[in-house]
């Protein structure tokens, strides 16, 4: 018997369940993991809370990446051998029409074992912690499919961050600061600023408590405003960030923080020409070249020291409603990791 974490109805932290399962077995095209650690993300929350894209299907995992190494093979699979040190990298099934299915729920990272599609299983890089990888593949495939694989950043761009100080902020960050662009992060309070400045590199910051972040924008750029964003807030964020954008910005929309619905200030953005993606890391991890391309991209810099994931807090395992917890209280600096 091992441990999995469940949960059997949608609700707050508590809802979450460390529960004794046999072993699984990895069918065709699947591998099993002995999971060493994974990272939370805020799709897990929304899983958790009954708002997310799909309805999880009780009694439900959770977890959408994990690090370990590979004890056993489904039928079919190759490339992979047992004992190699693995990552999942997010995995969400869809359709033939490209819309997502419940068999998105079906497998979940956290616990001690946890299944996966052969094709949604990557090699860590080889000098970094289990925590590390733990950390790795979620923040920084989004923002590699996002800022170099859609809007190709370099380095005459100005990149827009906004929650900077997630986990998924700075990757995109990192990696827009890797590709030599000027980076503008935003963040809500003060508290963070001298962080965003003085560690993580940030060329400027507006608090956006404090600040109008169209004409922050306008007077960091001198009137030219981005040419490329990455938001996970949505929202009425985005018709600020319509306003601050250059013509022909990028806006790389990757999460719904503010799920209200937004009169969306369609002239504005027609006179721009701006282009609006609505961007997931399963945009990548469902096209085999681009994952290939986006995981040997992230295991080189991971394995330099260009790409370093901030971990704010570790957990183990037997307190995963109270790392849940810790991340709704939106305090932390970076990615919250479980251990087994």
């Amino acid at each position: 018997m091992l441990r999995i974490v469940r949960f059997h109805e949608t609700g707050g932290p508590e809802v979450l369940k460390i529960e004794e399962v046999p072993l699984a077995e990895p069918g065709p095209g699947e591998v099993r993991i002995a999971v060493a650690a994974f990272g939370l993300n805020y799709a897990e929350i929304m899983l958790r809370r009954g708002v997310y894209i799909a309805d999880p299907i009780f009694p439900s995992r959770i977890g959408l990446e994990a690090a370990g190494a590979i004890d056993a093979l489904g039928a079919g699979v190759g490339g992979f051998a047992i004992g190699d040190r693995v990552g999942i990298v997010p995995v969400q099934s869809a359709d033939r029409f490209g819309y997502w299915t419940q068999e998105s729920v079906k497998y979940g990272a956290y616990g001690e074992s946890a299944l996966a599609p052969a094709y949604a299983v990557v090699r860590n890089p080889e000098s970094a912690s289990d925590e590390v990888c733990g950390a790795i593949w979620c923040q920084y495939v989004t923002a590699w499919g996002g800022l170099i694989n859609f809007a190709e950043v370099a380095e005459d761009d100005i990149v827009l961050v906004t929650a900077a100080t997630s986990s998924a902020g700075l990757a995109g960050l990192q990696i827009a600061k890797d590709a030599g662009a000027k980076v503008i992060a935003a963040t809500r309070t003060a508290a963070k600023k001298a962080y965003l400045l003085d560690q993580a590199g940030a060329d400027a910051v507006i608090v956006t408590d404090d600040e109008d972040l169209v004409e922050a924008v306008r007077k960091i750029t001198s009137g030219q405003g981005f040419t490329a964003a990455y938001d996970p807030v949505g929202g009425p964020n985005i018709a600020a960030l319509i306003a601050a954008a250059q013509p022909g910005a990028k806006i790389i929309n990757y999460g719904n923080l503010h799920a209200e619905p937004v009169n969306f200030p369609m002239l504005p953005m027609l006179a721009k020409r701006l282009h609006l993606k609505c961007h997931s890391c399963q945009d990548t991890t469902r096209d085999a070249p681009a994952l290939a391309r986006g995981h040997a991209y992230v295991s080189d810099r991971v394995e330099s020291g260009a790409l370093t994931p901030v971990i704010a807090r570790t957990f183990p395992l037997d307190q995963i409603a109270d790392a849940h917890r810790y991340m709704e209280a939106q305090t932390h600096i970076g990615k919250i990791v479980v251990t087994t």
